[in-house]
């Protein structure tokens, strides 16, 4: 009997659900479709079926949560007369603060960030990764190249490197609390920490929002 779409489903998310677990405990390196397909309970035909290499169920697993260049062009099209600079703003402390509310989008963070090495079996998940972090750069760029932001800028930063740094800030952070989570209290101290990144990137950025 074929296999449901109901079924198949489960499958897949089982494996997903697995991957997760074990590239958490072992590392993206040390874990096989092997280990995953054992871990989760199925044959490594049925890990196949669903992914077709380590990197394609990689990437999956990152579709599980909204990375910030997807949560930046979503706010930026949801909004487009909001004032640029603070929607690029509130989309850093969300990002952040959502590192403690949601345990997935934690555990899958630290799997990226602390628990995965690029190698040659992974270079097409290393491509996606780093064209992500080219689009956030890229669509904060366009932000601080806005006409009504450029002239705030402090002398010296273009809107570039103004770009760089509020991705540097984010990633930064983003280590940091998921190294030691004692470092700083998310729902707390995003808003002040990247408020202080902004009033060094824009000369009339207010002390109190």
């Amino acid at each position: 009997m074929r296999r449901t779409k109901e079924e198949a489903e489960k499958t897949r998310c089982a494996i997903l659900q697995a991957a997760e677990t074990l590239f958490l405990e072992k590392g993206v390196a040390h874990t096989s479709l092997e280990h995953i397909a054992r871990h989760a309970g199925v044959t490594r035909g049925a890990v196949y079926w669903h992914f077709a290499n380590k990197a394609h169920l990689f990437n999956a697993m990152l579709s599980q949560v909204r990375l910030p260049p997807e949560q930046l062009a979503e706010r930026l099209h949801g909004d487009a007369d909001s004032d640029p600079l603070h929607t690029l703003r509130d989309m850093c402390i969300d990002a952040i603060e959502g590192l403690a509310r949601d345990e997935q989008k934690r555990r899958i963070f630290t799997i990226l960030l602390r628990r995965c090495e690029f190698t040659e079996e992974l270079r097409e998940a290393e491509e996606r990764h780093e064209a992500f972090i080219n689009l956030f750069i890229d669509l904060c760029e366009q932000q601080f190249n806005a006409p009504s932001v450029s002239a705030r800028l402090h002398p010296g930063l273009s809107p570039r490197l103004a770009a760089r740094t509020v991705h540097a800030l984010l990633i930064g952070l983003f280590h940091d609390w998921l190294r030691d989570p004692t470092l700083f209290n998310p729902a707390q101290d995003a808003a002040p920490m990247v408020d202080a990144c902004f009033r060094g990137l824009i000369l009339d950025w207010p002390l109190t929002q």
